[in-house]
């Protein structure tokens, strides 16, 4: 059985998933790369990665909006741990971080607008621990920035219309208000 939860192809198709995806497999990389192998960052490096990537497929998942809100909140929470986790690899390193308009990341940030986007074109980063962690934190962020946006347009959307139960309740008076009057 194949699920989709869009019309436009499923939750696969959206950008913010393609990228926790990348983000999930470049910080798998990162870690056998650069981060000891032991090391308890090592494990929440990970773990956070996958939940951002995981929670983003759960919360599209759920029939109801309040299930999508709240593992899409856990999925960009992740993501931020991440980012911090980053930030800190290069802070305790004195390796610098890379300024939103310095043409090294402005070059990762385009990256995103690849129709074919995928974690090979993230792979030359690799090569050294300043470029990897300053891509990883231009993408999260980015990645960040999209989940935000559709947190606040499901938000309004839940203001608006309701939540699955709530709109399940009103069509359940609807039907009895119809079966009824009859």
């Amino acid at each position: 059985m194949i699920i989709k939860s869009t019309s436009s192809g499923g939750y696969k198709n959206l950008p913010f998933f393609k990228q926790s995806e990348i983000i999930y497999d470049f910080t798998v990389e990162f870690c056998k790369k650069y981060i000891d192998p032991r090391s308890r960052t090592k494990d929440q490096m990970e773990q956070s990665a996958r939940s951002g990537k995981q929670n983003i497929a759960e919360g599209y998942l759920q029939k109801s909006m309040e299930g999508k809100l709240k593992l899409l909140g856990v999925a960009r929470g992740s993501l931020e741990e991440l980012l911090n986790d980053y930030m800190d690899f290069l802070r305790q390193r004195a390796l610098p971080l890379w300024d939103k308009n310095d043409p090294k990341s402005q070059a990762v940030r385009r990256l995103v607008y690849n129709r074919y986007n995928s974690y090979n074109h993230y792979k030359s980063y690799m090569l050294l621990p300043t470029e990897a962690a300053n891509a990883m934190i231009t993408l999260i962020n980015q990645t960040n920035q999209l989940l935000d946006q559709k947190l606040r347009w499901l938000e309004e959307r839940f203001v608006k219309e309701g939540g699955f139960r709530e709109n399940l309740l009103r069509k359940r008076m609807e039907f009895r208000s119809k079966t009824n009057s009859f």
